[in-house]
């Protein structure tokens, strides 16, 4: 299978806008004079065809003027062919016959008039800027339900930092990179969630989405970074915004949970009401307080340890009599 090649980026540097501005203008003024001596010279239909031609001219040349801002790049084709990409911010003046590339611009154009559709508006022109934005953007994962290790359908949710690092792979490389972007980061959710369990025993050391969420995360943005490589976009953070179990077994893991909760409770209760009875034992032994046979001592055991383990407060019965 061929593999496809990235193309390989050319680094404008375009010369000052100033200078060409200023030389188009006066290029389009220089018209009328042309004209007049046209006149005056009995050529009036070369000075008018010299004129058409400075006026064309200068605003052809306007065409190429270009403001950079910062955090900003701007991909060029000339006729088809990939001309270069423009980084550095500023006012340039670039071939005029090259055309701005940003699939993205386009997008936004469709979803716009889609939406002016939708609230009736009548059909109006969009522009939208193609150059390409640098700077750090979030994209929020909105959750979505997705099973884990043990086929439990959990809700999952995460948002990605992220930017262009190579805006010429990004505009050729792939359709949409923001899209892209997002597609890739439901395979990766997904396939994350798929690895791990929610949660497990405590004793287990097994990953779990819920117990080791900052471990995952960083899993995650490994993996995610190696598929939009291409796409020349870095990813620089994935965070997890939310984890649940999807409502329809919501109830019976939370239940599950406190089920659990309870028998850990009841294990160290009971621990520690069989230390108090035998340390309370030991001291009416030490101290010779009263000697107690074993059926007593049975006795005792058994009504400490209701007394303890109890989930209500024991009743005491006062016994004025022997208590043989």
């Amino acid at each position: 299978m061929e593999t496809k090649k990235n193309v390989e980026e050319r680094v404008l540097k375009a010369k000052s806008g100033m200078g060409m501005l200023i030389f188009s203008i006066l290029l389009i003024l220089l018209c009328a004079p042309v004209i007049v001596v046209g006149v005056k010279i009995r050529l009036v239909g070369l000075g008018i065809v010299l004129g058409v031609i400075l006026v064309l001219t200068g605003f052809i040349l306007l065409g190429g003027l270009h403001i950079i801002h910062p955090n900003e790049a701007l991909v060029l084709t000339l006729f088809g062919n990939y001309y270069g990409t423009l980084y550095d911010a500023g006012f340039y003046w670039i071939n005029p016959f090259c055309s701005a590339i940003n699939p993205t611009a386009q997008s936004k154009i469709v979803q716009e008039k889609e939406k002016n559709s939708q609230l009736g508006k009548s059909e109006i022109s969009i522009s939208v800027s193609k150059k390409v934005s640098l700077k750090t953007m979030t994209l929020d994962n909105k959750k979505q339900k997705v099973n884990d290790a043990l086929g439990n359908p959990v809700e999952i949710g995460i948002i990605v930092i992220w930017k262009v690092k190579n805006a010429t792979w990004s505009v050729l490389n792939v359709e949409n990179y923001k899209e892209y972007l997002s597609i890739q980061c439901d395979a990766v959710t997904r396939n994350a969630a798929r690895n791990y369990p929610y949660d497990t025993a405590e004793e287990a050391e097994e990953k779990t989405l819920r117990g080791s969420s900052q471990e995952i995360a960083d899993i995650m943005q490994d993996e995610l970074q190696m598929k939009v490589v291409d796409a020349g976009i870095e990813v620089i953070d994935v965070r997890i915004t939310h984890l649940a179990y999807a409502p329809e077994i919501a109830s019976a893991m939370l239940q599950r949970q406190q089920a659990t909760a309870i028998i850990d409770a009841r294990q160290k209760i009971v621990e520690g009401a069989v230390g108090m009875v035998e340390m309370a034992l030991n001291q009416l032994s030490e101290n010779e307080i009263v000697e107690l046979d074993e059926e007593r001592k049975a006795a005792m055991v058994s009504n400490l340890l209701v007394v303890l383990c109890g989930n209500k407060d024991a009743q005491p019965i006062v016994n004025s009599g022997s208590i043989y």
